[in-house]
């Protein structure tokens, strides 16, 4: 028995980070608070990457989280960012360091240009701390625009930051 209503699920990717505090506590903690309400989560490991965008800063830890949702894209981003705040998240500038990040990356395959939610994540193709640990925990999934799976677009990226499996 589940606490989960009988809508369908939806299969979801999330893109995790943290580069402040205790970045591994905080990715733990963030994929605990997931998990009322992404079931079945499962989580790539860990990766150091380098920062993208703004520079003087510390690495970050990422990961990417796949599991299965019966929550639209708009009421699971209203709980990501209630999540995030809870963590301890402050939005100051663009790519600033930050306690925690979490990105919904793609949600069961919608394509969406809405600007408060662009899917799929419109950084996918390009940004190595999302390719590797999304090429480790969903290697078939296919991007619902471009049409390459995680591991072709992986294969396919340009020169990306520095990214090392921990």
């Amino acid at each position: 028995m589940t606490d989960r209503p009988n809508a369908a699920s939806a299969e979801v990717l999330l893109g995790l980070g943290a580069n402040v505090g205790d970045p591994r506590a905080q990715l733990e903690r963030a994929l605990d608070g997931l998990r009322a309400f992404v079931h079945d989560l499962r989580a790539s490991s860990i990766y150091r990457t380098e920062p993208v965008g703004y520079a003087n800063q510390p690495d970050f830890l990422n990961l990417v989280a796949r599991g299965t949702t019966q929550l639209s894209p708009t009421e699971l981003l209203e709980r990501i960012l209630r999540l995030e705040r809870e963590i301890g998240r402050e939005r100051t500038f663009r790519n600033a360091p930050r306690v925690i990040d979490i990105d919904l990356l793609d949600h069961a395959g919608q394509v969406s240009d809405d600007p408060r939610l662009v899917l799929p994540h419109p950084g996918i193709p390009t940004r190595g701390f999302v390719l590797h640990p999304l090429a480790e925990v969903a290697p078939e999934w296919v991007h619902p625009v471009l049409g390459k799976t995680a591991r072709e677009l992986l294969s396919a990226a340009p020169k990306i930051e520095r990214v090392e499996r921990l």
